[in-house]
């Protein structure tokens, strides 16, 4: 049985999840994976059925929530909001004020994880080397998909959900970053922005269309989270190995996103002409520290590029730090 402190850990393990989840090419699957806690979040996940409400009706709320492993669900969740509402907001500001020190510390932690997840595959055997190939192929196609523009209508809406969550659960793969690919990424910024809006004028039209566009979304998502986890649970009971191989893979392609040095092609302004404007690097190709450039923006384009530090200095060192914090979170789940 779990202690107090236990359930504290799992928090912490939320909350480095909760912030991973808003850098674009960092999935909170990945943390999961990393801190041990990935199989029974997809366990948990699968166990949300109507079944639940039979076990509620029969034997009372606290059998239900037993049943969905709620303390662990509950611990989780509340670092994963926690972090969303605190520590991703200085996740969001390093990004943006330092790209090259973020992305090394997860290029490390990363490389790191591929180690010591690969370790956990008893055999590598070919079965298993496929599946690492495959995994690493389909996540570094990801990675190098140009952005699409997406149709603006509620079947896309709800299919852009199922996919962006299915991402959030998958280790190096992000759901910011499918929403991106799929050109449907801008369409809920701005679905969201909308509803703000409304919310603050206190206009019903535009809070109950947005908010049921937005409802679309998030119903899509569920449906998306709560099918996948299923078949992600029945991948670890009858191939774990291969599973295992499979989502190290994941994360070997991941890498391609998380490369610290980056040639921005194409990016798009979020609140333009607002105070709180936001440039936000959609195509971008990886280049090598002694080719970095930063680029001049004007009116939403590219127009120059200018030869910038590469910070080769201290971007190793938060290399080294991401490796090593893998480390100290392999050895609290040992102990656990």
């Amino acid at each position: 049985m779990r202690s107090l402190k236990d359930y504290g850990i799992i928090t912490l393990k939320g909350l480095a999840m909760g912030a991973a989840d808003v850098v674009p090419g960092v999935s909170g699957g990945t943390i999961a994976l990393i801190a041990g806690i990935y199989k029974e979040l997809i366990d948990t996940i699968s166990s949300l059925n109507f079944n639940v409400i039979k076990i509620i009706k029969d034997q009372g709320l606290v059998a239900g929530f037993n049943a969905i492993n709620g303390k662990f669900l509950v611990a989780l969740i509340s670092g994963v909001a926690i972090s969303i509402l605190s520590l991703a907001k200085v996740f969001n500001y390093l990004l943006n004020t330092h790209p090259i020190l973020v992305w090394s510390f997860f290029f490390g932690l990363i490389v790191a994880s591929v180690s010591l997840i690969g370790q956990r595959v008893p055999k590598w055997t070919a079965d298993n080397t496929t599946a690492l190939i495959i995994g690493a192929i389909i996540s570094f196609g990801v990675t190098i998909v140009s952005p699409s523009q997406g149709p603006d209508a509620l079947w896309y809406l709800f299919m852009s959900g199922v996919l962006a969550f299915v991402a959030m659960i998958l280790p190096g793969i992000s759901g910011s970053f499918i929403l991106l690919l799929l050109g449907a990424y801008h369409l809920i910024l701005g679905k969201v922005s909308s509803l703000l809006d409304g919310l603050k004028a206190m206009d019903f039209t535009i809070i109950l269309t947005n908010g049921f566009e937005l409802g679309i979304f998030a119903l899509g998502g569920v449906v998306g989270l709560l099918s996948f986890s299923r078949i992600l649970k029945w991948m670890f009971e009858k191939y774990e190995s291969r599973t295992l191989a499979l989502l190290t893979g994941f994360l070997i392609g991941s890498l391609n996103k998380v490369w610290p040095w980056k040639h921005v092609k194409e990016v798009f302004i979020k609140h333009a002409g607002e105070a709180k404007e936001k440039i936000i690097p959609i195509v971008e190709t990886n280049v090598l520290p002694s080719d970095f450039t930063t680029p001049v923006i004007e009116n939403g384009q590219v127009i120059d590029q200018i030869t910038s530090n590469p910070q080769i200095g201290l971007a190793i060192a938060l290399g080294i730090g991401g490796f090593l914090i893998i480390f100290v979170l392999e050895r609290i789940s040992v102990k656990k």
